[in-house]
């Protein structure tokens, strides 16, 4: 089976210090580098981490040697974050949320992690997001929480071991 393309914003490098996210964002992060799906890190992830507290830069560091796919803003991204922020889906104060979704919808990534409840990881927006992309042309986005995606890859596996 393909591995997934995951996109992450930075709640999830945020999550992994965190003591409500921690167990189920170090597991994420255990998968990773056992290789069960593929990181897809952006600028804007990187941007807002040079923000951070020293051990969310240094959690970044340490994935990115492990290998990633890097993703570029683009002039395409940005007209995609905008035309969010234009249809309402998201406030312009908010504007690096909608960038995470419009770098992941032009990736084409399988699936975007995050622990933004409020903005991405909410039904009534990730319908939202989905209307814009289809308007513009683009595919549907996916977005989850490290945790439920902890369990769709380890149930994954696990189909995996008994049809070998």
């Amino acid at each position: 089976m393909k591995q997934l393309r995951i996109y992450i914003d930075t709640s999830v490098l945020g999550g992994y210090f965190d003591d409500e996210f921690m167990e189920s964002t170090q597991r994420f992060f255990n998968l990773l580098m056992e290789g069960h799906f593929i990181l897809l890190v952006s600028d804007m992830l990187a941007e807002e981490v040079a923000k951070a507290p020293q051990q969310v830069q240094d959690l970044l560091s340490d994935v990115i040697r492990e290998g990633i796919e890097q993703l570029r803003i683009s002039d395409e991204a940005l007209d995609l974050r905008d035309a969010y922020i234009n249809a309402g889906v998201i406030t312009e104060r908010y504007a690096d949320d909608a960038m995470h979704v419009a770098l992941a919808t032009l990736a084409r990534a399988d699936v975007v992690a995050s622990w933004n409840f409020k903005h991405l990881v909410n039904p009534f927006r990730i319908r939202a997001f989905n209307g814009i992309n289809a308007m513009q042309g683009y595919g549907p986005i996916v977005i989850l929480t490290p945790g439920d995606l902890n369990q769709i890859l380890e149930e994954d596996d696990e189909q995996e071991d008994k049809e070998i």
